[in-house]
């Protein structure tokens, strides 16, 4: 007696197109058997996920929102802006109150006691920033006063569509 080995081929059941198919082919019950592909989503920029609240409680429907830096102003320029604008209170040149909207208000409440603590406008001379996660910014100038060469501190992170300090020190 003799016995002979019938190999089959493996039957493809999954379907890669449906052009070209009769209508009985496309029906709904025959979609167990295709090819699954996942969608590919583009992941967005990584937002931090708590914002610095120095120890407050919020609401959770009126908590401050983190935003995206791509929906904020010019980092570079605006930071510069910002640091000369707190350069000019510490000397008494200008008002406090010119940057309270853009100072968290226990950063404005140390500036306000700051004001007229240097005897002239101290001079930016570099600029060093860089961005560790969306939406938060960590910047250092060195400055010159007169003789003096020193260094100024400041993080920013994106709040409410606007860029807000929430650390700001002078070494």
């Amino acid at each position: 007696m003799t016995t002979s080995q019938v190999f089959s081929r493996p039957v493809n059941l999954l379907l890669t197109s449906d052009a070209g198919l009769p209508e009985v082919w496309n029906h709904p019950m025959l979609d167990l058997y295709r090819k699954s592909t996942p969608d590919y989503v583009a992941p967005g920029p990584l937002l931090y996920s708590l914002t610095s609240t120095f120890g407050e409680e919020f609401d959770p429907e009126f908590a401050p929102q983190p935003t995206s830096a791509s929906e904020l102003p010019e980092l570079e320029a605006w930071t510069l802006k910002f640091a000369v604008s707190v350069l000019e209170i510490w000397a008494a040149k200008r008002q406090p109150t010119q940057l309270a909207r853009w100072c968290h208000h226990a950063i404005y409440g140390e500036l306000v006691r700051r004001v007229g603590s240097q005897a002239s406008v101290g001079h930016v001379r570099k600029l060093h920033s860089c961005q560790p996660l969306d939406g938060i910014s960590e910047s250092a100038l060195t400055v010159r006063f007169d003789d003096r060469i020193r260094s100024m501190a400041m993080r920013f992170e994106g709040i409410d569509h606007r860029w807000l300090c929430t650390s700001l020190t002078l070494l």
